[in-house]
């Protein structure tokens, strides 16, 4: 078995973690966290979303907090668009990459956008234009890749017929996404196999969340079908929606523990992901998420003792 010899970690707490807290957050708060992932040394921070704040009002910030962000040479601030109006707010507030989104599950489309997976897709043709034309990087997101809270099983071919309308649109990368987090390794390598046949592996990300507690299980396995391309949330931040009181992304600092042990490089700063970590979850008034990130921190505290 092979690993990749370096791997690109996509840090979304910023966006995906924190668009998930019913506590109003400062967008000093935010900014504070986006410029410490920054420092830690992340290729690309999943920072903002121009959607209707009626929906996401944890967002609504976005437009200060990317004038704000102090931006570090080499570093992707992508930001999530729904439509042409959140596009044009994207681009104004200079995010380098730009993310759509679709689901591998009819079930899933119609009961949360009220159209089909063709349909959704079709949407996003006029931003994917734009942003072509616009120099940024496009990137596509396919939820509930390894399972659907309505419809249950989700085929791999249909995770692949997605991939393939949206390598059609032009994307860049595409994230296969583990959305209520009910994937298994075997479940993770077959959907990677297929996927592949449509889209270039090396461009393909694994985007796991942790209900089940097999994000990391599943992060080797994807691993090992050669996938170098990952995402994670530092702290942990972010809940899982559809199944009540679940955790939802991985940590960062987890999977960032694992890729270390490994031997795989990153060029990420564990010990400023733990420092950036333990400062959201404080700001939050509860514990990190990460089993990683609070035994490194309580391993620095005075109080520890060998």
């Amino acid at each position: 078995m092979r690993f990749p010899d370096k791997v690109k970690l996509v840090e979304v707490g910023p966006r995906d973690g924190l668009q998930n807290e019913k506590q109003t957050i400062p967008v000093e708060v935010k900014l504070a966290l986006v410029n410490r992932l920054s420092e830690a040394g992340f290729p690309n921070i999943e920072a903002a979303s121009f959607v209707s704040p009626k929906w996401v009002p944890q967002m609504a910030t976005s437009t200060e907090l990317m004038a704000s962000i102090q931006r570090r040479p080499g570093t992707l601030y992508s930001a999530l668009v729904p439509n042409m109006k959140g596009f044009e707010a994207a681009l104004a507030a200079r995010a380098d990459e730009v993310v759509i989104f679709g689901a591998a599950s009819e079930a899933f489309s119609q009961k949360n956008i009220n159209c089909s997976i063709a349909e959704s897709i079709e949407r996003f043709r006029e931003v994917a234009i734009a942003a072509k034309a616009n120099g940024l990087r496009l990137r596509g997101s396919i939820s509930c890749a390894l399972g659907c809270p309505y419809q249950g099983e989700v085929q791999p071919e249909a995770v692949a017929d997605v991939a393939r309308r949206m390598r059609d649109l032009g994307c860049d990368e595409i994230d296969i996404a583990d959305t209520i987090g009910v994937g298994t390794a075997f479940k993770v390598q077959q959907v990677f196999e297929h996927v592949a046949t449509v889209f270039p592996l090396e461009r393909l990300a694994g985007h796991f969340h942790d209900t089940y507690g097999q994000a990391l299980a599943n992060i080797y396995a994807a691993l090992s079908s050669g996938v170098a391309i990952f995402h994670a949330s530092v702290a942990g931040l972010g809940g899982c929606p559809y199944a009540k009181g679940a955790t939802g992304n991985v940590a960062t600092e987890d999977v960032l523990y694992l890729l270390d042990g490994l031997g795989i490089s990153t060029g990420v700063d564990l010990n400023a992901v733990v420092d950036a970590g333990q400062f959201i979850s404080q700001q939050l008034g509860r514990p990190s998420a990460s089993r990683a990130g609070n035994a490194i921190a309580a391993r620095r505290s005075p109080e520890h003792t060998a």
